[in-house]
């Protein structure tokens, strides 16, 4: 029975190793990756890409641009509704005859394009600014005070741009006396 033990110790240590059974061995592979030839339609996609690629960074750098304006009018055409559901006392009997007065210049400026223009809008000016004095004041400051230096700066290009002739010409003067 001793000898039966003995045997089998004898196999134990003589156990197989893992990678001797073919359960457990992998076969060696030599393979590689072969990149796949780009097909017609491949080509002809890849081709497209290019031709339009310009034109979606175009349409990219425009929305981009463009996106916060859209959300400011429709900011402003939010907080118009709000204020035209809750409007303060007298605001439609006063729109109302502010529309009018714009109306009643239409009727009066008949012949002339430049009087369509200067009348209703000058009535309008004037009945608004009737109804809201302060803000009249507010944007009539403001509109001399653009007025004014629009003027000044027109003034300055002018000069600027008269003061190099009339070098030349003392210039041309000088070079000629003696």
């Amino acid at each position: 029975h001793n000898s039966g033990i003995q045997s089998f110790k004898k196999e134990a240590t003589t156990a197989l190793n893992r990678d001797e059974l073919s359960l457990y061995t992998a076969p060696q592979q030599k393979s590689r990756y072969v990149e796949p030839e780009a097909g017609q339609l491949e080509q002809s996609v890849a081709t497209l890409r290019k031709l339009v690629e310009p034109y979606t960074t175009w349409c990219q750098s425009t929305y981009n641009q463009v996106k916060p304006k859209v959300k400011s009018v429709i900011q402003c055409g939010t907080d118009t509704y709000a204020y035209l559901k809750n409007p303060p006392k007298d605001f439609y009997p006063r729109a109302g005859v502010i529309g009018f007065t714009g109306v009643l210049g239409l009727y009066l400026a008949r012949g002339s394009r430049i009087k369509k223009l200067i009348y209703p809008a000058g009535l309008m000016t004037v009945s608004a600014s009737l109804y809201y004095p302060e803000q009249a004041a507010a944007i009539a400051k403001s509109t001399g005070d653009s007025v004014y230096d629009c003027a000044v700066q027109s003034y300055a290009a002018v000069e600027k741009m008269l003061k190099p002739q009339s070098k030349t010409e003392k210039g041309s003067d000088s070079e000629t006396k003696p």
